[in-house]
């Protein structure tokens, strides 16, 4: 594989299609395209060609576009061709492509690490593009258009320009200290505090995890409390078995949904009960699961006694045609009243857990590195060697850089472009 190849892919869904996207990118993209389409046509305008192959037979009748580099997807030449969707159609056409001289299929990601490369995207908008190939849910698809439109790229430039103010303040000092007209400037820490105070508001935001893996919800209280059934009727389906036997759910039981466009990861867990003697082996293990889900959960809906109810979490009487009354939300999985009011309330309590719409929201990695930056300017902010300041702030640029992909970063790239489809 080299950057020299000119690659090509299918870049729309797999066929049968009503229409089918074919893109080339790379020095002989046009080449190839005069050798299908005739002629390469006029840049960023449509226009109307029969493909041909190499021996001169008809491929097909479609539209081609021509994008010559700099100013392209990849930044390099790049070629469409918009064909007719069938797979017979785009099978021929991708063959006489792959008899060019100089030309390859490409790999997973390989346009967009190539956009990456040549300075198109950084690496926070390449992200956020393989978050929005990921999208299931709205809130899903707005997150990733805020990274994929350079929401953080624009917010990490303007924190750089403002550490190297500061960065290059603090080497006036140094270099110029007799100066009159420098004086004891870099020493008023003010404004690295307040870029400190930026970086952790930005830290204490709902997390990107909680959007693509989805609130945790889960379901707890004692045996046969009616927690499967509800379990069952909130993602619409029987994943869980349910019985009137004490101690049936021995397992935690995990199903991702959304409601309203919001993402969950419902968590059905065994019965709670004490006293060791009172349950087997298994359904000790069990028990012990469904306390650490509890444990790990954003939302915890209580099916127990009022008196039992853990911290924070929502009580539920569930049955309530059969025990009206009882203290909590009353819900029924046979007749169905309260359960409008119980999606309700989920829905309300993870929305308040999830980024804002549009939001910029980080992930893992974006969080380590704000965090490992945070805490050099914290440092830096309490020092009173302009040295050991001035060293803390470069590491802190160096290591800020790491969020664009301005830095070693090639192990990353591998793992985040791999995981994108063939034409992207």
């Amino acid at each position: 594989m080299s950057d020299a190849d000119t690659i090509f892919a299918l870049s729309s869904g797999q066929p049968p299609a009503g229409i089918a996207v074919v893109r080339i990118s790379g020095p002989q993209a046009g080449v190839a395209l005069a050798a299908l389409a005739g002629r390469v046509p006029a840049a960023r305008r449509a226009s109307f060609r029969r493909l041909k192959d190499g021996q001169g037979a008809p491929l097909d009748d479609g539209l081609v576009l021509w994008f010559p580099g700099p100013n392209s997807a990849t930044g390099e030449d790049l070629a469409e061709l918009h064909l007719h969707g069938g797979r017979a159609v785009v099978a021929a056409v991708l063959a006489a492509l792959g008899a060019l001289a100089g030309c390859r299929g490409a790999e997973a990601g390989e346009f967009t690490r190539r956009a990456f490369e040549n300075g198109r995207i950084d690496l926070a908008e390449a992200e956020g593009l393989a978050d929005l190939l990921a999208a299931e849910t709205e809130l899903q698809r707005q997150s990733a258009i805020a990274l994929a439109e350079g929401g953080l790229g624009k917010l990490v430039a303007g924190w750089e320009q403002r550490l190297l103010r500061e960065s290059a303040l603090i080497e006036a000092v140094l270099d110029f200290s007799d100066e009159g007209d420098v004086g004891d400037v870099a020493h008023d820490a003010a404004a690295l505090s307040a870029l400190l105070a930026d970086m952790k508001a930005l830290l204490a935001a709902p997390p990107a995890e909680r959007l693509k893996d989805g609130v945790r919800v889960v379901l707890a209280g004692p045996p046969n409390a009616g927690k499967s059934s509800l379990f069952n009727a909130l993602i619409g389906r029987d994943a869980a078995i349910v019985t009137e036997v004490a101690g049936t759910t021995r397992d935690r039981i995990e199903a991702p949904i959304a409601l309203d466009g919001v993402p969950l990861l419902l968590t059905d867990t065994a019965g709670l009960r004490d006293g060791p003697a009172a349950v087997d082996r298994v359904e000790a293990i069990g028990i012990a699961r469904s306390q650490q889900a509890m444990a790990e959960a954003d939302i915890v809906l209580w099916l127990g006694e009022a008196a039992d109810i853990p911290q924070d979490a929502l009580l539920v009487a569930a049955r309530c045609d059969l025990a009206p009354g009882r203290p909590g939300l009353g819900v029924s999985v046979v007749t169905g009243a309260g359960m409008g009011a119980l999606r309700a309330q989920i829905v309300s309590a993870a929305r308040a857990l999830l980024p804002h719409p549009g939001a910029l929201a980080l992930n893992l990695r974006h969080r380590q590195i704000v965090r490992d930056v945070a805490g050099w300017i914290d440092e830096a902010v309490h020092s009173d060697d302009l040295l050991v300041r001035a060293e803390l702030l470069r590491l802190a640029r160096t290591r800020l850089d790491g969020l664009t992909g301005r830095s070693g970063v090639e192990s990353m790239l591998d793992a985040l472009f791999g995981g994108f489809c063939i034409g992207k």
